[in-house]
């Protein structure tokens, strides 16, 4: 009898440390994720304070939910002298979204034939984003990239500024659930749909965005 009781006090408290470290005995609870979008704006539309701004948010979002041992970057491009493309920034794959799915294998993928949709470009949090349909629709996701994810050529704000400015600019987004007006490429597009009206968060706001933006893993 008294074994049996002992028996059931062990399996009580396996349970119980099951549940603290999500459902898994055997290891520790770090999160495994490499790929997620904001699930919050920095609170000045497209100025996301450059390139290091926009990375030590992804950082803070990341370590917010156990995922911020690795390094983290923002997928964004900017232009200039010194153009910078997102894909160069991100590591070499594979990625992970909160909930355990492989979005892309490797660059290529990513940039191909990926698993990106409504329900697979997930906040850090694993929630979904609020897409074409939803009120209020935010599938708007800040790149300032082409669709390879280089930064785009030319004289025209492609960046606001380089993420510097809140005023006025402009920025190519993507959507995050692969819907638009249309059946059109850039309508599907994660990564290049079109530009912003502005750099403001109103203006994000009116084309369907909340100055959001893809967080990769570079190291995990």
């Amino acid at each position: 009898m008294r074994r049996t009781h002992l028996y059931s006090a062990l399996t009580a408290a396996l349970a119980l440390t099951a549940c603290a470290t999500g459902g898994s005995t055997s290891g520790g609870s770090e999160n495994r994720m490499s790929f997620f979008v904001t699930s919050t704006n920095m609170g000045k539309g497209a100025d996301l304070g450059g390139l290091a701004g926009a990375d030590k948010h992804c950082q803070a979002l990341a370590a917010s939910v156990g995922a911020g041992s690795g390094t983290w970057r923002a997928y964004l491009s900017t232009t200039g002298a010194q153009p910078v493309n997102a894909r160069d920034r991100i590591g070499e794959g594979s990625w992970i979204n909160a909930r355990g799915l492989t979005i892309a294998n490797n660059l290529e993928e990513l940039h191909g034939d990926n698993r990106l949709g409504k329900v697979t470009a997930l906040t850090e949090k694993g929630e979904e984003v609020k897409g074409r349909g939803e009120t209020p629709n935010q599938h708007d996701i800040l790149t300032g990239s082409s669709p390879d994810g280089k930064a785009v050529p030319g004289d025209k704000d492609t960046t606001c500024k380089n993420w510097t400015s809140s005023g006025e600019g402009s920025a190519i987004v993507g959507h995050s659930d692969r819907m638009g007006l249309d059946q059109s490429a850039p309508a599907k597009s994660w990564n290049s749909s079109h530009a912003t009206r502005g750099c403001s968060i109103e203006a994000l706001n009116a084309t369907g965005g909340n100055g959001y933006f893809y967080c990769f893993a570079v190291k995990r």
